[in-house]
């Protein structure tokens, strides 16, 4: 009940901090919409073995001009948040997950289970001078239907390496659902010569039986143009500024950020909700470190970042988990 009550926690500064900072006068009305390609791959981490625990993700999402909202999504946003500049949100996502063994057809115990999840999500997205505040709804399939054996296993034999053996004892198919809420503030720190510097504190939660969880972060940054955006996008649950960016006719920063999550559920490791099947014992207490750059150019925004996870569950080797996750931003 503890992680819950972190969820409620959280939610509540979110909706209070909207009210205190409504005063904050919102960006520019923006008329161009967003579309973000994101994937993330633990190939980038160190040894022989590149399929392991959180293998992949893969992200398409559309944001919209702001002001493009439905009267009454822009009243309860208002009314939760206070004032500031909106827009929508989709997106679908793939993330694929494995044990580290991944030569025998038969799972071994302790070890993480296989499962893909995909979901649809939908948002809204909340902006002032200084917060951008995130609240989404995701509905998805975890299991054989979300095909994961298919995108993992088809890829390899495009690049002609030995496909994975046990994805025949994957999770069991199981409608997933999410709700989402994060919020980021934009803290300037100064400008040394041309550069600027700022800080952005991260809250979020999720609450959903794909995963329940809080999170605490924040993200330090050195460049210039950082009022274009709130930080790199992420894969959820993952320290997020968001798809949303300003044009420029050119903007970079580089960027370190640690964060914590609390985690009341993960279905990918506490294993199917209503059927028996194979799990391993959740680590409720989670930190990441990333690191990494942005450049905004010509429409576009270009991402990526270096993360390095503590272990997620009882048992698990290979020391800290990294991935690298990679987003394209194009303005239309």
């Amino acid at each position: 009940m503890r992680y819950f009550a972190v969820f409620g926690t959280l939610i509540v500064a979110t909706a209070l901090g909207g009210v205190g900072l409504a005063q904050n006068t919102p960006p520019d009305d923006d008329k161009s919409s967003i579309w973000t390609l994101q994937g993330e791959n633990a190939s980038v981490g160190p040894g022989r073995i590149t399929d392991r625990y959180y293998t992949n993700g893969l992200r398409l999402a559309w944001t919209s001009t702001t002001g493009a909202v439905p009267a009454g999504v822009a009243s309860a946003g208002r009314a939760l948040l206070g004032e500031g500049t909106q827009r929508v949100s989709v997106d679908i996502t793939q993330q694929i997950y494995t044990p580290l063994g991944t030569k025998s057809a038969v799972p071994t115990a302790g070890d993480r289970p296989y499962a893909g999840v995909l979901m649809a999500q939908a948002g809204l997205v909340q902006d002032t001078a200084a917060t951008r505040t995130q609240l989404g709804f995701g509905l998805g399939v975890m299991g054989p239907a979300a095909f994961g054996m298919q995108v993992q296993n088809g890829f390899h034999d495009l690049i002609g390496q030995p496909g994975n053996h046990g994805w025949g004892r994957q999770l069991a198919n199981e409608p997933v659902m999410q709700l989402g809420a994060s919020r980021v503030w934009r803290i300037g720190l100064g400008h040394p010569g041309s550069l600027d510097v700022d800080f952005l504190p991260n809250i979020a939660a999720g609450l959903g039986n794909l995963r329940s969880y809080g999170q605490v972060g924040a993200t330090l940054r050195l460049g210039q143009g950082l009022d274009h955006d709130f930080g790199p996008p992420r894969l959820p649950p993952g320290l997020s500024g968001g798809d949303a960016f300003a044009t420029a006719d050119f903007a970079w920063y580089v960027f370190l950020g640690a964060d914590g999550h609390a985690v009341a559920r993960d279905a990918t490791l506490d294993g199917n909700s209503f059927a028996s099947s194979i799990s391993v014992r959740r680590t409720p207490f989670v930190a990441e470190l990333q690191a990494g750059f942005a450049v905004m150019a010509y429409g576009m925004r270009l991402t990526y970042s270096h993360v390095v996870q503590t272990q997620q569950f009882r048992g698990q080797k290979g020391g800290l988990h990294q991935l690298g996750s990679l987003a394209l931003g194009v303005r239309f």
